[in-house]
């Protein structure tokens, strides 16, 4: 590679943490790329850790550095994609980076290859990640329906029994019944509703619906099982907190995967459940006092 003209000092550490950047990236995008089962998602994983390793040779001729890859972000982002997908993977790492046109405008005046390398990157990255098809963003729309549901239903009928039963044992009883029976229900009605609109992978939509409802469920009803019979507005503080991170985390993985903003989603969410919460403990508090039930 052609020797390139001397840069300033601040430049070249711009231009060593860029290098350091693209061929930390070009690794992640080819260990990804050996996780995916799809072929033409794994030739695009490999193109763009081809374009990556490009860069930062590009880089290497200004640095004069043979750089080495950041560790960590090597083995975080394959197993993060592994776990979560690597679409919410992939794309977290980019939003990490900042925005490259704007990094790069800073030296474009030392750097030719800069502004090309900035307008490569922004437009071939973003039409390759767009090309990107997981199968469990395709049931986003489902998974968001079993949560969604889970969390005001089964939020709104804990927080009712909590103050109806006093009883943290009741409660868990009675919360694992409902929130079974409604994920059986869930799932049916959305396998249903599926195959009428002619969804040829009904059964997957169903699926997912019923497993992300499932385990709502379960995070929510183990304050009561874990705590003494008394503690039962400690299990709903606990509860409550929990909806607030199950919706937290949810949202932020779809706001990263899906390219959606994240406080208007989880302000909306956040709200809905905790206020249905709210109106269900009060709707107890009036129904024992009425009926005279005590437990």
């Amino acid at each position: 590679m052609a020797d390139r003209k001397e840069i300033s000092a601040a430049t070249r550490a711009i231009l060593l943490k860029m290098q350091i950047n693209e061929l930390t990236e070009s690794i992640v995008y080819t260990k990804v790329a050996k996780q995916v089962s799809d072929e033409h998602n794994s030739k695009v994983l490999l193109k763009i850790a081809a374009e990556e390793q490009r860069h930062a040779e590009i880089w290497k001729g200004y640095t004069k550095v043979v750089a080495k890859p950041k560790l960590l972000r090597t083995i975080w982002f394959p197993l993060l994609a592994r776990i979560f997908g690597f679409t919410f993977a992939l794309k977290l790492m980019e939003r990490g980076e900042g925005n490259a046109s704007e990094i790069y405008a800073t030296f474009a005046s030392e750097v030719p290859e800069a502004e090309k390398i900035a307008k490569d990157e922004d437009r071939h990255e973003q039409e390759l990640l767009a090309m990107l098809d997981e199968e469990r963003l395709q049931y986003v729309g489902s998974m968001v329906l079993g949560l969604s549901d889970a969390l005001v239903e089964l939020s709104g009928t804990l927080a009712g029994l909590t103050f109806a039963m006093q009883n943290t044992r009741l409660i868990a009883l009675s919360g694992l019944i409902t929130g079974i029976s409604a994920t059986l229900s869930m799932a049916s009605s959305e396998y249903l509703s599926s195959r009428s609109e002619g969804n040829t992978n009904a059964f997957k939509s169903g699926l997912y619906t019923g497993v992300v409802y499932l385990a709502t469920v379960a995070f929510l009803v183990l304050p009561y099982l874990l705590l003494p019979n008394t503690a039962f507005m400690l299990a709903l503080g606990i509860m409550l907190g929990t909806v607030v991170l199950i919706i937290l985390g949810f949202t932020y993985y779809i706001s990263v995967a899906k390219d959606v903003p994240f406080l208007k989603r989880f302000g909306e969410m956040a709200t809905i459940s905790l206020s249905v919460a709210a109106l269900s403990f009060v709707i107890g508090i009036i129904v024992k006092k009425t009926l005279g039930i005590e437990i």
